[in-house]
C-alpha cells in the first residue's frame, strides 16, 4: 500500500471513530431527554378528611362519596346562600360540594411563621407547606439536607378568594404580609424560601389544567438538567362561595354536587378541594440513590385549544393531539396502555368531546377483551380544580400498587352522546383487576383547562426494586427507634401515630423501622428514643411517650449544644459477677479487646481474666490483684466498643487506677504497658491489706478540717469527688473513730460510711511502696497522648509523655483531685461525659459538677449492675442521642431497607377570619365634638353649659377633674360616635377587645409560660403578642419559635423606640431572643443613658415615657 493510500485509511478511521462519538453522545442526549422520571413520594389532602394516599385509595377501593353539605366553619351565609334560580344574584342552586376538613388549621411555629403573619397567609400556601415536608419525609429525604440544592417547584394554583375574605374582616392589621399572603407566585416561592431550594420555582395557573402541567414541566426541567428534583402538584381551597355563584351563572353546576362523568344522568360539574404533591427524580438518580420508585412519568405534553369553537368550548381535536405528543413522548402505542384516568368533570359538553376523543386514539388496535378501562376521580370527590390532575396522578400510581381499577362512580349508564361502538373503551362502573398482560401497568392521565390548556401524560408500573430480607421477629440486640418533635405536645402526638400505625403494620421489621427512623427523619429538639427488642416493647415504649410516663426501655430529652466528649473511667467500685458475660458472646469487638488484654496481661497474672469474666475460674473477684486487673480489662474493652459505635473521645479522665486505663485509650501507654502498671501496681498494694481503711463522706474538706486536726497523720483526704464528696483514707480505728464523731455530731442526713476495702490507699500508708514501685515500672514507655489526659493527680491537663513510673506512684499516694480535674475538663467545653464502667459510680457527682456551671451536658453510663448487655450501651447511646449528640446510626444499626413511616405530627390551630360584623362608626355628634372641643381648651364654662351643670359642687367637682381631662384629649382623642358619652367608651373597649381578639393562643413552644412580672417584661410582652398576634407571650419563649423573623423585630423595635430614650439594636434583639434575657439588656442601656444625663433632663425624660399600665389580654 502506497503512502498515499495510507494516509488515507488514517484519515478513514480517524474520521469514523469520530463519527462514532458523536453518535454516542447523541444518543446519550436523546436518552437523557426520554429519560423515565421517578414518582419518589407523594402526598394529599382531599375531602372526606383524606390526608394521605393511602386514605384516598381507601376511599376509593370502598367507592366511598367523599361530596358534601356546604361547611359551617368558614364564615359563609349557608342559611341563605342556596337558591334554586341560577339566576339568583349571588346564591348558588347546589349544597354540596367536595370540601377539606379544617382548612384554615396550621401549625405556624413548625415553619418558623409567627400567629399573626399566618393567619394573613392564604390556606392553600399553609397546606402546600405541609403537604411539601410530608412529600419529602415520605421519599426518606430529610428535608434540612436539601437547602442549597438544586430543587425544583412547580406549583397549579387558580384561586386567590382568601385574600377577599380578609379584606372584608373589620380591624385586620396588615403589615405588608397580606400581599405576600396571597400571590399566588408566592405559592411556589415561599415553599423554596422554607426550604432553601434553589431549583425553578414557579406557579401554574392553567385553569383545571394548572397541576398536571406542573408535572409535564417538572418532567421537563428534570430532563433538561435544571434540577435534580422537583416538587409538582396543586392546591385548592374556596375560602368564600364565589366559585360557587359564578359557576350557577353559567349553569355549569351539578345541583347535588355530584360529577357524573361520562354518564347519560350527567348534569354538571360539582366543586371540589385538595392539596396534591409529587416529588420527582430522574429515573437513573433515584435508583442511584436508592430513593422509593412507586411510578414513572414515561411521557407527556401540553398544548392550547388556540383558536376554537370558544374560549371555554373544549376542543377534541387538541385533545386527540396531545395525547399523541404525550405518547410519542414516552415512546409508546396507544394500544400499550391499560386506563386512562379522564378529566371527566361530568358536564354535557366536554364529556362527550372527551370520550370520543379517547376512543380516536386509545380505542383502535384493540380487541373486547382488551379495552382501555376509563375512570374519573372526580366522580368520588368533585372537581378539584387546580388539584384535580395530580389527584388523578396520585389514584393511578396507587391503582398501579394495589393491582385494582377502582370503580367511577355514578357513571351509569354511559352517555348516549358519545360512540361506544367506535372503538374499544369502557367505563369502569365496577372495580376490577389490574392485570400486567404482558408488559408493565400503564396509565394515561388527562387534565384539560377551562382556558384551553390541556395536557395529558403517560404513567408506567416500576420494575420491582431490590431489598434485603425483612423479619419481624425479635433481634437478639435491641434496636434504637428515634422519635423527635418541635415540642413536647408533638413528640407525645408523634408516639401515638406511630404506635398506631404499627398496629396496622405488624409485619414490619424492627431493622427496617430504627434505620427509617434514624435515617430518614428529622431529628428536631425534643427528642425520645425506645431501646427494644420486638413490636410488643416497642409499642408500649411509644405508648408511655405518648402519655408523658416513665419506662425503662425509653429515654427522652432535650437537644441540647454539646459537642467535646470525655471519657471517664473510674476506679475500683464498679465490678459485679457476670459483668462480661452478655458482651464476650453478643460482641465481637468487646471479646477481641479482650483477648488483646488477656494477651498483655498474661506475663504478670497466674490466672486467666477472660476464664474469670465468662465464669469458668472460681477466684475471689473482691482480691485487690484480681479486681483492678479485671476492671482495667472492662474498661478498656468497653472503650473499644463506644469507638466501634462511632463515639470518639475529645479527652479522658481516670479516676486512681482508672487513670490507667484511660492513659492506654488516650494514646500514653501501650497496651503491654498500661497491663503492666495495673498487674504490678495492684500486686504491690497487697502488702498493705488489712492495714487500713476508707470512707466517703458527703461534707466538703473545708468542712470536715476541724474533724481531722486530731487525727494527724491516721486519716488523710484520699479524693476530692465534688464540692460535697469526699474520700477518706487511713487506719482503721482512727476512720471508725471519725464515721462515729460524724454521726453524734453532723446532720444525720449527711452521708458517710465505710468503703469495702481494707487497705488504705492515696495516703501515708503507701509512701512504704515508692521504691518498690519504682523498680517494677522503670521500663514502662509513656508517649505524647493522641487525645488529651486530664490528670487526677495534678487536677490539670498533663502530657502523656509525663506517664513514667514515678507518676503512677504519685497515682497511688496522693490525694485525687477528680473534682479539679473535671473543672478544668469543664472550662475547655467538654460536656459529654459518657463513663466507661460496668456500673456507673461517678455519674452523680458528674452531675453535680454540671449544675454548678449551670450549663447544659450530658452524663451517661455504659453498662448497669445487672444489666451487662449490648442493650445497655444502645440505651446510653439513645440518651446521648436525646441529648444533643450526633450519634452515627450508621455503625450502630444494621443495614436495612427504608420503610414508609407516618409523616410528622403537626400541632395545628385553627387560623381563619371569624370576627363578629359591626356597623360601621358613624361620625361623633355636634354636641360630642363640642365636648372634645371645650376639654382641649381647658374651658370650665363650655363644660358645664354643655354638660348642664348648675350647682357650684358639681362645678367644683368638673373643675377638679378638668387638667386631667384636657391632657387626655389633647395627647388622646376619644373617638366619639352618634350616641352618649357611654357608647362612646363602650366603643373604644370593644375595638380594644377586637384587638385582642385578633390574636391567637400561645402556640407550643419548647419553654414553660412564664408571665411577665416587671413593667418593662409587661411591656415587652405586649409589644410581642402585637406584633406577632398572640395572645401570650411568657418571658422565656423564644422569638424565633414563636414565628418571629426580621420584619416582626423591625417592628417590635420601632414601637419600642417610642417607649424608650436610647436605641436598642438588631443585634442586640436578635442575641437575646427571649423577654427574659432581652429586659435586662435594655435595663443596662438605660441606666448607663440617664446616668450620663443631667438631672432636670432625666425628669423631663421621665415625663415623656410614663410607664405604661399592666394588662393582658381577653
Amino acid at each position: 500500500m502506497s503512502s498515499r493510500e495510507l494516509k488515507l485509511a488514517e484519515y478513514v478511521k480517524r474520521l469514523t471513530q469520530k463519527l462514532e462519538a458523536a453518535e454516542a453522545r447523541t444518543q446519550r442526549l436523546e436518552a437523557k431527554l426520554s429519560e423515565p422520571i421517578a414518582i419518589i413520594a407523594m402526598s394529599c389532602r382531599y375531602p372526606g378528611g383524606v390526608c394521605s394516599p393511602e386514605g384516598l385509595w381507601e376511599a376509593l377501593r370502598e367507592g366511598r362519596d367523599l361530596v358534601s353539605a356546604f361547611p359551617d366553619d368558614r364564615g359563609w351565609d349557608v342559611a341563605t346562600l342556596y337558591d334554586e334560580d341560577p339566576d339568583a344574584k349571588g346564591k348558588t342552586y347546589t349544597r354540596e360540594g367536595g370540601f377539606l376538613a379544617e382548612p384554615g388549621h396550621f401549625d405556624p411555629a413548625f415553619f418558623g411563621i409567627s400567629a399573626k403573619e399566618a393567619l394573613l397567609i392564604d390556606p392553600q400556601q399553609r397546606l402546600l407547606l405541609e403537604t411539601t415536608w410530608e412529600a419529602f419525609e415520605r421519599a426518606g429525604i430529610v428535608p434540612s439536607k436539601l437547602q442549597g440544592s438544586p430543587t425544583g417547584v412547580f406549583i397549579g394554583i387558580m384561586s386567590q378568594d382568601y385574600v377577599t375574605r380578609l379584606l372584608t374582616e373589620e380591624g385586620l392589621e396588615d403589615d405588608g404580609t397580606l400581599g405576600l399572603g396571597s400571590s399566588a407566585s408566592i405559592a411556589s416561592g415561599r415553599i423554596a424560601y422554607k426550604f432553601g431550594l434553589e431549583g425553578p420555582t414557579v406557579t401554574v395557573d392553567t385553569a383545571c389544567s394548572s397541576s398536571l402541567v406542573a408535572l409535564h414541566l417538572g418532567s421537563q426541567a428534570l430532563r433538561q438538567g435544571d434540577c435534580n428534583l422537583a416538587l409538582v402538584g396543586g392546591a385548592t381551597i374556596m375560602a368564600s362561595p364565589t366559585t360557587f355563584v359564578e359557576f350557577s351563572r353559567m349553569r355549569g353546576l351539578s345541583p347535588d354536587g355530584r360529577c357524573r362523568a361520562f354518564s347519560q344522568n350527567a348534569n354538571g360539574t360539582g366543586l371540589s378541594e385538595g392539596v396534591g404533591l409529587v416529588l420527582l427524580e430522574r429515573l437513573s438518580d433515584a435508583q442511584k440513590n436508592g430513593h422509593p420508585i412507586l411510578a414513572t412519568v414515561r411521557g407527556s405534553a401540553v398544548n392550547q385549544d388556540g383558536k376554537s369553537q370558544g374560549l371555554t368550548a373544549p376542543s377534541g381535536t387538541s385533545q386527540q393531539r396531545v395525547i399523541r405528543h404525550a405518547l410519542a413522548a414516552a415512546g409508546l402505542s396507544a394500544r400499550e396502555v391499560d386506563a386512562v384516568e379522564a378529566h371527566g368533570t361530568g358536564t354535557t359538553l366536554g364529556d362527550p368531546i372527551e370520550a370520543q376523543a379517547l376512543i380516536a386514539i386509545y380505542g383502535q388496535d384493540r380487541t373486547k377483551h382488551t379495552p382501555l378501562w376509563l375512570g374519573s376521580l372526580k366522580s368520588t370527590l368533585g372537581h378539584a380544580q387546580a388539584a384535580a390532575g395530580i389527584g388523578g396522578v396520585i389514584k393511578m400510581v396507587m391503582a398501579m400498587q394495589h393491582g385494582l381499577l377502582p370503580r367511577t362512580l355514578h357513571s351509569e349508564p354511559p352517555s348516549s352522546e358519545v360512540d361506544w361502538s367506535a372503538g374499544s373503551v369502557r367505563l369502569l362502573s365496577e372495580a376490577r383487576p389490574w392485570n400486567e398482560n404482558g408488559h408493565p401497568r400503564r396509565a394515561g392521565v388527562s387534565s384539560f383547562g377551562v382556558s384551553g390548556t390541556n395536557s395529558h401524560a403517560i404513567l408506567e408500573q416500576p420494575r420491582a426494586q431490590a431489598s434485603m430480607p425483612t423479619d419481624s421477629s425479635p433481634t437478639h440486640t435491641a434496636l434504637p427507634l428515634l422519635l423527635s418533635g418541635l415540642t413536647e405536645p408533638a413528640l407525645r402526638a408523634q408516639a401515638a401515630k406511630l404506635s398506631e400505625y404499627l398496629a396496622l403494620h405488624p409485619q414490619l421489621s424492627l431493622a427496617d423501622l430504627a434505620h427509617s427512623l434514624a435515617h430518614t427523619r428529622s431529628h428536631f429538639a425534643q427528642r425520645a428514643a425506645v431501646v427494644a427488642h420486638d413490636h410488643a416493647a416497642l409499642r408500649s415504649g411509644l405508648d408511655a411517650i405518648a402519655r408523658g410516663e416513665f419506662a425503662q426501655h425509653v429515654v427522652s430529652g432535650r437537644h441540647k449544644q454539646v459537642r467535646k466528649v470525655a471519657f471517664v473511667f473510674p476506679g475500683q467500685g464498679s465490678q459485679w459477677p457476670e459483668m462480661a458475660r452478655s458482651l464476650l458472646v453478643h460482641s465481637s469487638v468487646f471479646r477481641a479487646q479482650m483477648e488483646d488484654c488477656e494477651r498483655a496481661l498474661a506475663p504478670f497474672l497466674t490466672w486467666s481474666p477472660l476464664a474469670v469474666l465468662e465464669g469458668g475460674l472460681d477466684i475471689d473477684m473482691e482480691r485487690l490483684d484480681v479486681v483492678q486487673p479485671l476492671l482495667f480489662a472492662m474498661m478498656v474493652s468497653l472503650a473499644a466498643v463506644w469507638r466501634h459505635y462511632g463515639v470518639e473521645p475529645d479527652a479522658v479522665i481516670g479516676h486512681s487506677q482508672g487513670e490507667i486505663a484511660a492513659a492506654y485509650v488516650a494514646g500514653a501507654l501501650s497496651l503491654e504497658d498500661a497491663a503492666s502498671v495495673v498487674a504490678l501496681r495492684s500486686r504491690t498494694l497487697t502488702c498493705l491489706r488489712g492495714k487500713g481503711a476508707m470512707a466517703a463522706v458527703e461534707l466538703s474538706v473545708k468542712d470536715l478540717e476541724p474533724h481531722l486536726q486530731r487525727f494527724g497523720q491516721r486519716v488523710a483526704v484520699a479524693g476530692i469527688n465534688g464540692p460535697h464528696s469526699t474520700v477518706l483514707s487511713g487506719t482503721p480505728e482512727a476512720i471508725d473513730a471519725l464515721l462515729a464523731t460524724l454521726a453524734e455530731q453532723a446532720a444525720p442526713q449527711i452521708f458517710a460510711r465505710k468503703i469495702r476495702v481494707d487497705y488504705a490507699s492515696h495516703g501515708p500508708q503507701v509512701t512504704s511502696l515508692r521504691g518498690e514501685l519504682a523498680e517494677q515500672l522503670c521500663g514502662i514507655r509513656p508517649r505524647p497522648t493522641k487525645v488529651p489526659f486530664y490528670s487526677t493527680v495534678s487536677g490539670q491537663r498533663i502530657d502523656g509523655a509525663a506517664l513514667d513510673g514515678d507518676y503512677w506512684y504519685q497515682n497511688l499516694r496522693h490525694t485525687v483531685l477528680f473534682d479539679a480535674a473535671v473543672q478544668r475538663l469543664l472550662d475547655d467545653e467538654h460536656r459529654v461525659f459518657v463513663e466507661i464502667s460496668p456500673h456507673p459510680i461517678l455519674k452523680l457527682v458528674l452531675h453535680e459538677a454540671l449544675e454548678t456551671r449551670k450549663g447544659s451536658g450530658i452524663v451517661v453510663g455504659s453498662l448497669q449492675r445487672g444489666n451487662g448487655s449490648l442493650d445497655r450501651i444502645v440505651l446510653a447511646l439513645a440518651e446521648l442521642h436525646v441529648h444533643g449528640y450526633a450519634v452515627d446510626w450508621s455503625k450502630v444499626l444494621p443495614r436495612a431497607n427504608t420503610v414508609l413511616l407516618p409523616t410528622y405530627a403537626f400541632q395545628r390551630q385553627r387560623y381563619w377570619p371569624e370576627s363578629p360584623h359591626r356597623p360601621p362608626h358613624q361620625p361623633g355628634s355636634a354636641r360630642e365634638r363640642d365636648f372634645q372641643d371645650a376639654a382641649k381648651r381647658a374651658d370650665l364654662d363650655a363644660l358645664a353649659t354643655i354638660l348642664r351643670i348648675e350647682d357650684e359642687a358639681e362645678r367644683a367637682s368638673l373643675a377638679a377633674v378638668l387638667p386631667a381631662l384636657t391632657r387626655l384629649y389633647r395627647e388622646r382623642p376619644v373617638p366619639l360616635h352618634s350616641g352618649n358619652l357611654e357608647q362612646a367608651e363602650q366603643t373604644d373597649e370593644l375595638e380594644r377587645a377586637e384587638s385582642a381578639a385578633q390574636r391567637h393562643p400561645r402556640p407550643p413552644v419548647s419553654a414553660a409560660y412564664v408571665a411577665p412580672s416587671t413593667d418593662l417584661e409587661y411591656l415587652l410582652a405586649d409589644a410581642w403578642q402585637q406584633v406577632l398576634g398572640v395572645r401570650e407571650v411568657g418571658i422565656h419563649d423564644d422569638f424565633f419559635e414563636l414565628g418571629g423573623n426580621s420584619l416582626n423585630a423591625s417592628q417590635i423595635l420601632t414601637r419600642l423606640k417610642r417607649s424608650f430614650p436610647v436605641p436598642i439594636r438588631f443585634d442586640l434583639f436578635f442575641g437575646n431572643p427571649t423577654i427574659a434575657m432581652l429586659a435586662p439588656r435594655i435595663e443596662e442601656l438605660l441606666v448607663a443613658a440617664l446616668e450620663s444625663l443631667p438631672d432636670e433632663e432625666v425628669q423631663r425624660l421621665l415625663a415623656t415615657h410614663p410607664p405604661e399600665p399592666r394588662g393582658t389580654d381577653a
